[in-house]
């Protein structure tokens, strides 16, 4: 894949949440470090997992992590969430990544997905069962 792989943004759903990258964030080789790009999935991630689960939920494994191509400072990234399965007490959700690498663009890369599971926590920190309704 390369910066003319250009895709447009998922049309059918509004991003969980965007952020720029700092100088801070980088490697020594200038590209964001892909723990800082771990973290920010897993908390795209937990959002819609404490939606569906009406209160706080703990990251219980990362199923899947792939990175396709390099995030840099300046690119604006968005995190798209969305939920694939929901157990008695957990739920796992997708995360997609885009960067917009340049202003001036309505496209951009695809740079990251992820799927990982969160279960729904009480006050005492142990697995609850997750709502009927599941979330809005």
């Amino acid at each position: 894949m390369t910066d003319l792989d250009i895709n447009p943004l998922p049309e059918d759903r509004q991003p969980i949440m965007r952020i720029m990258p700092m100088p801070a964030d980088t490697n020594a080789d200038g590209a964001i470090y892909g723990g800082w790009m771990m973290m920010q999935c897993d908390l795209a991630g937990s959002i819609e997992a404490q939606r569906c689960a009406q209160g706080p939920v703990n990251t219980v494994a990362v199923n899947a992590f792939q990175f396709h191509q390099p995030v840099h400072v300046g690119d604006l990234v968005s995190y798209y969430a969305e939920r694939l399965r929901v157990g008695k007490t957990s739920v796992t959700i997708k995360v997609e990544v885009y960067a917009q690498r340049h202003p001036d663009l309505l496209a951009c890369v695809k740079v990251t997905e992820a799927m990982m599971t969160y279960v729904a926590v009480g006050k005492d920190g142990k697995a609850r069962e997750m709502p009927q309704n599941c979330g809005c």
